[in-house]
């Protein structure tokens, strides 16, 4: 049995499908943002068509304004749509998550690199009155946060040199913000297998940050963000305790060595 020609109707859909993949995947590998006339001019469509699908794009928050001159970026619309794709992830090392925060009494965080920012997919938190405070479905910049320079420290450095400009935000007096300063943190982070954040995101919080791979190839990070007066000086045993989680989180799933 033939299928039925497609209506005009389902062309249109389908196309409007196509070329709005095209404009998030252009703005994929632009982290400063574009403007409209540089995005119209990249994904091959008209200024106009380009306006209206950013439009609808913008109301669903899955691209932000960039800059008050009119360029846009992917937008944390997105972060949502990535949790769902990750129930089994989650699932998997919730447990391991929730033994290591009873252990050190401390939040413990499930993270994701999302282009240059970080996405929190799961957490457990810790029966502190003072604790460090993120949500499931945040996204922060991954320059800062533990979490998202040892997910950075996993990409080669070409990537990392296309992906992060000269320049980065700063969000605190110590937020690293030269590029090539920041490349030699990821260097050492790699060798070491864990990133320290030094209030580096929010002025108080620091972290700890591990990766950990699962057998299917996904990569995530395992990290520990906590008050300041809590961080210094005790470095080295959070980073035992991070390290030996994530080691044991592998080996429970069979990750390649």
């Amino acid at each position: 049995m033939s299928r039925a020609p497609a209506t005009n109707s389902e062309r249109n859909g389908v196309q409007v499908i196509e070329r709005t993949a095209r404009i998030l995947r252009t703005l994929a590998e632009a982290p400063d943002g574009l403007s409209l006339s540089q995005l119209a001019e990249q994904v091959g469509l008209a200024r106009s068509t380009v306006h209206r699908l950013i439009a609808a794009l913008q109301a669903e928050r899955f691209v932000v304004s960039a800059s008050p001159n009119g360029r846009v970026k992917l937008g944390p619309g997105l972060a949502s749509l990535a949790v769902i794709a990750l129930p089994d992830l989650v699932r998997d090392l919730h447990p391991h998550m929730a033994r290591l925060s009873r252990e050190m009494n401390e939040t413990v965080d499930l993270s994701v690199l999302q282009h240059d920012h970080v996405l929190f997919v799961d957490q457990v938190g810790a029966p502190r009155r003072l604790r460090a405070v993120s949500a499931v479905g945040a996204a922060f910049p991954a320059h800062c946060p533990a979490n998202g320079k040892i997910l950075l420290a996993t990409l080669p450095r070409d990537e990392l040199e296309r992906l992060l400009p000269a320049t980065l935000e700063r969000l605190t007096p110590n937020t690293i913000v030269e590029r090539d300063r920041l490349l030699a943190e990821l260097d050492a982070a790699r060798a070491d297998g864990v990133a320290f954040d030094r209030e580096e995101h929010t002025l108080g919080i620091c972290g700890v940050g591990c990766v950990v791979r699962d057998p299917v190839g996904r990569v995530a990070s395992i990290s520990v963000p906590l008050p300041a007066q809590r961080f210094y000086g005790n470095e080295a045993l959070l980073t035992q305790k991070l390290l030996a989680t994530c080691a044991e989180i592998e080996r429970t799933l069979g990750a390649p060595a």
